[in-house]
């Protein structure tokens, strides 16, 4: 036997030797050994796919910053065009395209090359079932593996049309969060609407400038919706309705399409210096009636009767909503009056005039955060910082050190004009980019001839009415102007696209954005041609009078037909303005500005102590009130009487109450105390008659003679 042989059989019999569990061991080990690598090698899979995920990750972060830098940087691009295009017809002398109108085209050419000129970026949509669940939620969490992901509701989508998603990311990002045009857009327009109101005209017109506010929206508003109801009767029994739109939703309509918006024609008129009585005409009724439908369209929503049909007529559900409308106005209004008497009083107490920077900053935040707070508080928006920037021009204003008056009339005056084109060329990109238009023809056409016949109740019979009462009636030329720029514009559609949640109102969003476009292009670059054809006058100053001539005083003479515009008095002026100034002249304005009389001359004399705290050293020091570049100059109505050397001139002007008597010696006047507080907070204290803005108006009888003038 060989050795070997031998250590072979020795080692057969020691394993025949060994128990059976240690010859299990081996096998074992082996297959741990086999069990560990492949846990190893299934960890690190782990691993690298979930670094793999992460990178992912990463990388679909940096996709979607570049492509929200992209979409902003278009719109930068849009507003640059836009303003080098704007300067390129202001100096050729271009009228017949307004600056809103280039900016939607310019957003049109766009939504087309975005719509048509990019592909699909993005297929990774799936659409999953929840049939136990009965209605959406506005936040999602989804268990994918193990790990939760967070996902928001964007809105509903139509069954037909689940298939058609959107796909290409470029055109999600281009699509802004509708409360963006909301809170970040809107407050600017609308409080720089407020800030730069030309008060002596705004006051010498605000009876009729609240009857078409107020009466005219409502008129139209219900006009429209009844109208509009017959026309969703009528696409009904044709088969064109293919989805619920009920009255009230014709009604809400009606109330967002009646927000007016003529910017263009303002512009125009404001460029060609059109008659400032027609301007300050569509431009208080543009600002107020914007903030008449927001709060009529809120109480429209706000309307559920009682019973199972929550869209019968139910008169107190209706009361209600009427109960809604001023409760909301009225709240809105005394929020952005409170806001604005608080930022007066903080620059008024405060030295933040010595630190102009934080003086603008806190104007700034005030102003805005009123748009915010209301909101915040259930009321409107719109309504608070209009009336807040109304306010700030009248009191706080005045406390505002040099640099702070210009720069933020400067700042509201930019932010205004960038988002205003902003809204305007986010309209055309929306036409081809918005994913949820409902193109109805009948409902379009029915539209358009509900809002001309709504504007023709709203203009004409409040005109005549209001002529029943006015001295210096609207001419036919000025209702007919006002009834053509009857332009829909950024409210409308900022209403419309607030929500598009359901059928009806996906197309009226559709149908308010032609009605933009016609309006805006159509009737707007038609502005000029219709001034000269109504013969209305243009080249007026609304600052400055004519420069006299040899004469000692000069008549202005009317607009084409009515040369009775000369008559014009002080009965002109809204009598609720004389309600209340004469307690704000006393009052108010010393408690919140440095102007006006010192509180220890209108208080009691129990008062005296507070009068004194609330009466800044600066009113003392004065010797002349703090004057507004805006200010009201309104006529004094009465007699006037003018002195030339030693013989006098009277005129009768309007039988009012009040007598004033003007003394022209030295270029210097005396006047009755009862119009001195008046003329002295307009800033007219010893001045020529000439004086900005004033205008005097002397109708001589035949027996009245001029005085021959003594040679010197």
């Amino acid at each position: 036997m060989e050795l070997g042989d031998a250590a072979r059989l020795g080692s057969g019999r020691a394993a025949r030797a060994l128990p059976p569990r240690l010859l299990l061991l081996p096998l074992l080990l082996g297959r741990g050994l086999r069990g560990a690598a492949a846990a190893s090698s299934s960890g690190a899979a782990a691993e690298d796919s979930s670094a793999m995920e992460e990178l992912a990750t990463e990388k679909e972060a940096e996709e979607s910053h570049r492509q929200d830098s992209v979409s902003l940087l278009t719109f930068i691009l849009l507003l640059t065009l836009t303003i080098l295009t704007i300067w390129l017809f202001k100096h050729r002398r271009v009228r017949f395209l307004h600056e809103t109108g280039l900016a939607m085209i310019y957003g049109l050419i766009v939504g087309v090359i975005l719509r048509y000129g990019t592909t699909a970026t993005s297929g990774r949509d799936k659409s999953l079932s929840c049939t136990q669940e009965d209605r959406a939620f506005s936040t999602l969490l989804v268990n994918v593996s193990g790990k939760f992901f967070e996902y928001t509701l964007k809105g509903e989508i139509s069954p037909g049309k689940v298939n058609s998603v959107e796909q290409n990311d470029m055109l999600r990002k281009v699509t802004f969060d509708p409360e963006v045009f909301f809170n970040i857009l809107l407050p600017p327009i609308i409080f720089h609407a407020g800030y730069s109101l030309k008060k002596r005209h705004f006051f010498r017109n605000l009876g009729s400038i609240l009857a078409y506010a107020f009466l005219g929206t409502a008129v139209s508003c219900f006009i429209i919706g009844n109208l509009m109801y017959g026309v969703v009767k009528l696409m009904k029994i044709v088969g064109q309705l293919s989805d619920k739109f009920y009255y009230t939703d014709c009604l809400f309509f009606g109330a967002i399409i009646s927000a007016t918006d003529p910017v263009t024609v303002l512009a125009i008129f404001n460029e060609l210096h059109a008659d400032v009585d027609l301007y300050a005409l569509l431009f208080g009724e543009s600002v107020l009636n914007d903030a008449v439908a927001i709060v009529l369209s809120s109480s429209i929503v706000a309307y559920q009767p009682a019973g199972l049909n929550t869209h019968a007529f139910d008169a107190a559900a209706f009361f209600k909503s009427v109960g809604i409308f001023l409760g909301i106005f009225s709240g809105s209004f005394t929020m952005g009056a409170v806001t604005g008497v608080v930022t007066a009083l903080v620059t008024k107490f405060t030295k933040l005039h010595c630190f102009p920077l934080l003086e603008t900053a806190l104007f700034f935040l005030m102003s805005w955060s009123t748009f915010l707070l209301a909101e915040a508080c259930g009321f409107t928006g719109v309504v608070a910082v209009l009336f807040c920037g109304i306010t700030q021009a009248h009191y706080t204003y005045n406390n505002l050190s040099v640099e702070s008056r210009s720069r933020t009339k400067q700042l509201f005056e930019v932010l205004h004009f960038l988002a205003e084109n902003f809204i305007f060329s986010y309209m055309g990109l929306a036409l081809f980019t918005f994913q949820k238009h409902v193109f109805s023809p009948v409902f379009i056409i029915g539209a358009f001839v509900a809002i001309f016949l709504g504007r023709a109740a709203h203009i004409y019979p409040l005109s005549f009415f209001l002529n029943l009462g006015r001295r210096h009636k609207i001419g036919w030329n000025f209702q007919h102007m006002m009834m053509f720029s009857g332009l829909r514009g950024a409210m409308a559609f900022a209403l419309a696209i607030r929500d598009t949640a359901s059928y009806a109102r996906q197309m009226m969003f559709t149908t308010t954005l032609l009605i933009v476009f016609f309006t805006v292009w159509i009737i707007g670059g038609g502005t000029t041609p219709m001034l000269s054809w109504l013969n209305i006058r243009v080249g007026v100053d609304p600052d400055q009078d004519p420069p006299p001539n040899n004469d000692s005083f000069q008549v202005l003479q009317g607009d084409g037909s009515d040369s009775a515009r000369g008559n014009r008095t002080k009965q002109e002026s809204a009598w609720l303005f004389r309600l209340w100034y004469s307690f704000d002249h006393n009052y108010l304005k010393p408690i919140l500005t440095h102007s006006g009389p010192p509180l220890t001359t209108t208080l009691p004399a129990w008062c005296g102590l507070l009068a004194q705290c609330l009466t800044s050293p600066q009113v003392y020091e004065n010797q002349e009130p703090l004057r507004e570049e805006d200010s009201d100059f309104i006529l004094t109505e009465g007699d006037l009487t003018l002195t030339f050397g030693d013989s006098a001139v009277t005129a009768n002007g309007s039988s009012g109450s009040h007598t004033a008597s003007v003394s022209l010696e030295g270029g210097r006047r005396m006047k009755s105390s009862s119009e001195e507080v008046l003329e002295r907070d307009l800033g007219m204290g010893d001045q020529k008659v000439s004086s900005r803005g004033t205008r005097l108006v002397f109708p001589l009888e035949d027996n009245v003679r001029l005085p021959a003038q003594s040679p010197e």
